[in-house]
């Protein structure tokens, strides 16, 4: 018996894989040609940076040139980057190390101040200095679109004064995609003689990000983020700024990092950067046009395509629509009646790859803690579906994502409706919270 080869294909040749749409950028995004070329160009030499002989010499050279390169893409000194793993590594080095520097300095200094809605990176790292007695942890609220509320920072700075030691807040989210007031936050803490930390991880790919220009004592970026291989990151600390180390061994990175110095990861770095910000003010107009596009076609609007009473009419925009108080490419929903999962998985049947918020916290039953800070009830966070885009995102993923999103929010409500298992509220806050009642 044979059977008749599908239509468009040759007997005995495989049907073509069908397109897939990834819309998951602020998860990781895909790595740039030629940082993967520069990664593998300079793996292919032996050489270890610290030792004399001359291929550690040349290894020495290649990393040295990557910090400089790296320093120059953020508006830094080759002396203020530490490089590192990754944004997790950095922000862990950050809270800890600065912390620890400053109490050095001055034993007052016990209070560690950090936003609602930081990343997990630095909110654990921010709790077990709390647990182990290191810090009194004073989490900031947020206001509805899940900017800092600077009124309740400048209370917690003024309620204790003298005790702070650090103040962190990143740069943007990575589930909103919302911007942070930093020049305010700096403002207000210089004027408590207080150091500023911010987690930039989601801001190099479309954020002009400039450490000397910032203000800020440090900030943490990732490389997986702009087109770098993961495994990549930096933590820049400006000149001046005391920073303890909390890894110890060979005394790398000016005693702060210990470990053999990474030469071809710290190559793939730099290359990815500074391609990043050679494009970056090209590549955020046009993420901002396929933002409007995305939430014109899912909130309605008389021109979206392909549905112009919206895809999804009822869904809840989590974050600001001002571009210039948002990234230009992530987008952060609620759709009620829906669990995110089945979202999520409904959507990857159909060749998209999208998010529930924070990729670090994938499978995680609470809501996102980004939304309970934003005042989402713990039924309307469970809807949640993050849409990111990235350098690689056309017109045609959003249309396929609005094409998509009807019978698939159709299908989630249903399957909710079948299970009518009752939403698990999210974790109560553990540490205080500034400018809210115990």
């Amino acid at each position: 018996m044979t059977t008749d080869p599908l239509p468009g294909t040759q007997r005995g040749t495989p049907a073509a894989a069908p397109r897939r749409v990834y819309l998951d950028h602020a998860a990781t995004t895909p790595v740039r040609p030629e940082a993967l070329e520069a990664l593998l160009a300079e793996a292919a030499h032996v050489g270890n940076p610290s030792s004399a002989h001359a291929e550690g010499r040349r290894a020495r050279k290649v990393l040295e040139d990557a910090r400089e390169e790296v320093a120059a893409s953020l508006g830094a000194r080759g002396d203020e980057v530490v490089l590192v793993s990754g944004g997790t590594e950095a922000d862990n080095l950050a809270l800890a190390g600065l912390v620890r520097a400053r109490q050095a300095a001055d034993p007052a200094r016990r209070r560690l101040l950090v936003g609602a809605v930081e990343h997990p990176a630095v909110l654990e790292p921010a709790r077990r200095l709390a647990a182990a007695g290191v810090v009194e942890l004073v989490v900031v609220p947020v206001d509805d679109v899940g900017r800092l509320r600077t009124d309740a920072l400048a209370a917690a700075l003024a309620a204790a004064p003298g005790a702070t030691a650090l103040v962190s807040v990143m740069w943007a989210n990575n589930e909103t995609g919302t911007l942070q007031p930093l020049d305010e936050v700096v403002a207000l803490a210089a004027a408590h003689g207080v150091p500023v930390h911010s987690d930039a991880v989601q801001a190099p790919a479309t954020q002009d990000v400039d450490l000397a220009a910032s203000g800020l004592a440090a900030l943490s970026v990732s490389g997986h983020k702009v087109g770098a291989p993961v495994g990549t990151g930096a933590l820049l600390v400006r000149r001046g700024t005391a920073l303890a180390a909390v890894q110890h061994g060979g005394g790398h990175e000016r005693g702060l990092r210990a470990g053999t110095p990474a030469a071809a990861q710290a190559r793939g770095l730099a290359v990815a950067l500074t391609a990043a910000a050679a494009e970056r003010p090209a590549v955020a107009a046009r993420l901002r046009g396929l933002r409007e596009r995305l939430l014109d076609g899912v909130l309605g609007s008389p021109s979206a395509s392909p549905a112009p009473g919206g895809a999804a009419p009822e869904a809840v925009l989590r974050g600001t629509r001002d571009p210039a108080r948002s990234l230009p490419g992530t987008t952060l929903l609620t759709l009620p009646g829906c669990d995110a999962d089945a979202l999520l998985y409904l959507l990857d049947a159909r060749g998209i790859a999208v998010s529930t918020g924070s990729a670090c916290a994938a499978g995680a039953l609470e809501a996102s803690h980004v939304l309970t800070a934003l005042g989402a009830t713990g039924e309307d966070a469970l809807g949640a579906l993050r849409v990111s885009l990235g350098r690689t995102s056309t017109a045609e993923d959003v249309d396929a994502l609005l094409a998509a999103l009807p019978d698939v929010v159709a299908a989630a409500r249903r399957a909710r409706a079948a299970t009518a298992t009752p939403p698990r509220p999210a974790a109560p806050s553990r540490p205080l919270v500034a400018g809210a009642p115990r």
